[in-house]
């Protein structure tokens, strides 16, 4: 059996270890740890469990078991401060946390597994889930001097997509074999047994950087995805920087869809499967309809698979939209299913960013808004990549009275994933921002910039239609809110007033004036 998880592969049946192409030394008894801790990763094992397994029985000191455990770490680029992948619980055991995928080698898989081509070739391992590599972009200018900065990028990078939950991504170390070279791409995809490879170019002329860069299918050659952005020449590092962060936030979203791509053709779909679709249908839209079929895949990801961690944040994102977006009259109840799930997950995976971003983002929204700003910010210590981790601090401001402030923040989310499937929501926290300090006028401009961005969902459209209304413009709120009541037909001005986020009394006072909006809307009283 074969174990891939991050950029590892653990084949059982030749005791091997291998970091993208690269053979790791380990020895036998750190391989048997590791063997144990990721067949049983579905439960904590305890101390007497590891020891019974692993050294059969025998007295094993303290010291002994923790100098194997390090080991094992180091071996697959963990630590015991980080654990990211062997998370230690105190007085209860140990638990591999990492997202695993499972696949046999070609020859022991099943017989007929193997095509045979010249009567001896075996068919290849199919690649694991969001396998991808990050080739070296090339330098445009041939200017060495630029090297530096074009592979800067190409090693952030695939850092930074690591980050990505259930990601396998090649060490930027084999993927610089590849430098200079001309490029099979369907070839590095078998060579590297990946689904996945980014390629890009960067060109400096005069005063502007231009980037280029495009998804590629490595089993089919078929281009996924493709992009482009010049920039004007400033600070480098702040350069690279946006650069990387623009780019893994689109790639996020962009892989996410191929995933589900490959899930729909799936007869029998496993949980990850499931997630993924689940993920692609929140990705489309906030609407009841989205939010529904979502809620049902991650549900069935969940029968399948219970311990699947990602599946479970993602319901528990369905259960926080459902509370956050006045969907229901009992949003308190919702809201704090999402937080009981999301503490979950962290007992399991206490570094996962997108965790505390949705903690955060239950925190804000039941009346918790300091400790929901610190949430966010501890996720992008973990994730300086997570735009809506800024996007949701702007929110939070408007509930502390402050849509001043909310402005800034969405700016800085744009500025590092300007086409983020977010965007919409960003925009509308700063519509929302200007009606608190009455500057309708510019409410009607971020609210509409949302509704462009995506016109499922229906907040912007009723936050439209009270800034509408309370410039006069009665005709347009109307339909405005006529647009937002067909997509969430439920919504009443007595449950948003009824439910607050806060009791800030400047945000409360602020309130009144959309309340007046909507009314003069034509939105329903309740």
């Amino acid at each position: 059996m074969r174990y891939f998880f991050e950029e590892y592969a653990f084949d059982t049946d030749r005791r091997e270890l291998h970091r993208g192409t690269i053979p790791v030394s380990i020895t036998p008894q750190v391989f048997d740890l590791l063997d144990y801790l990721i067949r049983h990763r579905e439960r904590v094992v305890s101390k007497d469990d590891v020891i019974s397994a692993v050294w059969n029985g025998r007295i094993v000191s303290d010291a002994a078991l923790t100098t194997r455990l390090n080991a094992a770490r180091a071996a697959i680029g963990d630590d015991g401060d980080k654990q990211r992948l062997i998370k230690t619980l105190p007085r209860k055991g140990f638990r591999f946390v990492g997202v695993v995928h499972e696949g046999q080698r070609p020859e022991t898989a099943s017989a007929n597994s193997a095509a045979q081509n010249d009567g001896t070739a075996q068919r290849s391992l199919s690649p694991p889930r969001l396998s991808i590599v990050v080739l070296p972009f090339a330098n445009l200018n041939g200017d060495p001097e630029h090297d530096y900065f074009v592979d800067g990028v190409t090693e952030s990078l695939t850092t930074d997509l690591s980050r990505i939950s259930g990601s396998l991504v090649i060490g930027r170390h084999t993927a610089f074999t590849y430098k200079g070279k001309a490029a099979d791409l369907k070839q590095i995809g078998r060579e590297l047994n990946i689904r996945y490879v980014l390629e890009g170019s960067i060109q400096r002329h005069e005063s502007r950087l231009r980037v280029n860069v495009q998804l590629v299918d490595a089993e089919t050659g078929t281009h996924l995805w493709a992009d482009r952005f010049d920039k004007p020449v400033a600070d480098l590092f702040d350069m690279q920087d946006e650069i990387i962060s623009r780019l893994a936030n689109s790639l996020d979203a962009q892989l996410v869809a191929a995933e589900a791509v490959r899930a729909q053709r799936s007869a029998h779909p496993n949980s990850m499967e499931l997630y993924f679709q689940g993920r692609a249908k929140l990705n489309m839209g906030l609407t009841s309809e989205c939010i529904l079929q979502a809620r049902h895949f991650f549900e069935r990801a969940l029968t399948l698979d219970p311990g699947n961690i990602e599946a479970r944040l993602g319901l528990a994102h369905v259960d926080g939209i459902v509370g956050a977006g006045y969907m229901t009259d009992n949003r308190i109840k919702y809201l704090t299913i999402a937080e009981v799930a999301v503490m979950h997950v962290l007992t399991l995976a206490p570094n996962h960013a997108l965790a505390h971003l949705h903690l955060g983002t239950a925190k804000i929204f039941t009346n918790r808004v300091s400790e929901g700003i610190d949430e966010l910010q501890h996720a992008l210590a973990l994730d300086r990549n997570l735009a809506h981790a800024h996007g949701l601090i702007g929110q939070a401001k408007i509930f502390l009275g402050r849509g001043g402030d909310t402005e800034a923040h969405v700016l800085e989310a744009l500025r590092l994933s300007p086409r983020d499937i977010h965007a919409f929501m960003w925009m509308q926290y700063v519509g929302f921002a200007k009606l608190q300090l009455s500057a309708d006028r510019e409410a009607v401009c971020w609210l509409r910039r949302s509704i462009d961005a995506n016109r499922n969902y229906p907040f912007a459209h009723l936050g439209l239609a009270a800034a509408l209304a309370l410039l006069g413009a009665l005709d347009d709120a109307r339909a405005a809110a006529q647009a937002g009541l067909a997509l969430q037909p439920n919504f009443s001005i007595r449950r948003f007033r009824a439910s607050p986020s806060t009791d800030n009394p400047a945000y409360l006072a602020k309130r009144e004036r959309i309340y007046e909006g909507m009314r003069l809307a034509g939105v329903p009283e309740g």
